[in-house]
């Protein structure tokens, strides 16, 4: 006997991974936002580990101001991609994903919302990784790069131009579409 897995059960599956994934990127990005705010305000001078094991004492001892740029860059990129997660739950949820209709300004409006916010993580995470950069050749202690989940930018600008290109051939998918439905 063979099991066939269809769109429905895929699509429902991808929608549950979204959901996880979605409420992982918002208590990271939470834990991001609290421990900024509880070390730029109440300045406690005992606490060592920032977010998951991530020492930044050594920066905030260094110059509060370059703490805040850093925390600031791994806010922005964590902020994006709960976006980019919650745009997914969104279209999933609201069931805008016509199989027999596929080319709709919805899905085409989703995947230039996204495309952009890829982009925009592949801007901070490379602005943050460099400054990160200099931060160190200028004697500040800073923890391994992939501590403060700015890696990647590479990909995510890669990911971002392919989205683009994805979402303005679903552009001219919608064009014709709708030229298609006046015609008939």
């Amino acid at each position: 006997m063979e099991i066939k897995i269809g769109t429905e059960q895929i699509l429902r599956l991808l929608y549950i991974l979204s959901w996880i994934i979605f409420i992982g990127v918002c208590v990271e990005a939470g834990g991001f936002i609290f421990n900024a705010l509880l070390m730029l305000v109440f300045n406690p001078a005992d606490l060592k580990i920032f977010w998951q094991q991530v020492d930044l004492s050594g920066l905030y001892e260094y110059d509060r101001g370059y703490f805040g740029v850093v925390t600031l860059f791994m806010i922005i990129v964590a902020v994006m991609k709960a976006l980019i997660f919650y745009l997914i739950v969104k279209i999933l949820h609201d069931k805008k994903l016509d199989m027999f209709r596929p080319f709709s300004k919805e899905v085409e409006r989703f995947i230039f919302k996204v495309a952009y916010l890829s982009f925009g993580i592949g801007l901070f995470s490379h602005w943050g990784v460099n400054y990160s950069k200099w931060l160190m050749e200028q004697g500040a202690e800073m923890p391994d790069l992939h501590y403060l989940r700015l890696g990647g930018a590479d990909v995510w600008l890669f990911m971002g131009v392919v989205l683009l290109v994805i979402a303005h051939i679903f552009r001219r998918g919608v064009e014709m579409q709708t030229e298609n439905d006046l015609t008939i």
